[in-house]
């Protein structure tokens, strides 16, 4: 019959704040080019893209007519 011995050894951990660490390498981008996207990939980004322009028109309308710039018809 085998026996359950307890072998468990804490480990130290030496906590470092990242301000105090060496510096390491950064990625560089250069040279990969575009990346490949399906057909609805590109058709989704492109309808997010016009959703945020829209949002943004609508927000900027709405401070300008906070601000008495126009007003908008009732």
């Amino acid at each position: 019959m085998k026996t359950h011995t307890n072998s468990y050894e804490p480990e130290c951990f030496r906590v470092i704040h990242p301000l105090d660490d060496i510096m390491e390498e950064k990625c560089s981008s250069e040279g990969l080019g575009r990346i490949a996207m399906t057909r609805p990939v590109r058709i989704s980004l492109t309808v997010l893209r016009i959703y945020l322009i829209a949002m943004t028109l609508m927000l900027v309308l709405h401070a300008l007519e906070l601000a008495g710039v126009f007003h908008a018809p009732r």
